[in-house]
């Protein structure tokens, strides 16, 4: 009896291990496709990524789904690079994402381009994964260094 007990747990660890696995893997792959649709103005498409209900948050302020679709408008992406992505999950429904971004970018005109460190949560609704909440900042250039004396 001890042995299938055993083996039931193992069994049953190894199940949520896998799942959770694929669904880390899910969660990046909607995070790239989100800064893919907003690098090509597809609102549609990056609505269909995210709540109604998004709230995001930068050193310039904090923006509804319709005001980041007002920046999407605004914004000049011309190249991203996504790395160092770490996915922890709050529960079976909600996931937070940490990673940098590395972006060549304008903004009304205004050059954005540099890293950021950037995060986002997302929660599973009717089945499907959806973003709740991003945010990023700019890491700062490292200060200058001074002459050896």
């Amino acid at each position: 009896m001890k042995k299938l007990i055993t083996y039931t747990l193992a069994a049953l660890l190894a199940t949520i291990a896998i799942s959770f696995a694929a669904d880390k893997e899910a969660i990046i792959s909607k995070e790239k496709a989100a800064w893919t649709a907003f690098k090509n103005k597809k609102a549609d498409e990056f609505k269909k990524l995210v709540s109604a209900d998004l709230v995001t948050v930068y050193a310039e302020g904090m923006h509804s789904l319709q005001e980041e679709l007002d920046i999407m408008a605004k914004t000049d992406l011309k190249s991203f690079d996504l790395s160092g992505f770490n996915v922890t999950f709050a529960g079976s429904d909600t996931a937070m994402i940490t990673y940098k971004a590395t972006v060549q970018s304008t903004t009304g005109g205004k050059d954005n381009s540099g890293t950021y460190n950037a995060g986002s949560v997302w929660h599973m609704a009717n089945g499907q994964w959806m973003a709740i909440f991003h945010t990023d900042s700019k890491v700062a250039p490292p200060p200058p260094t001074s002459p050896a004396g």
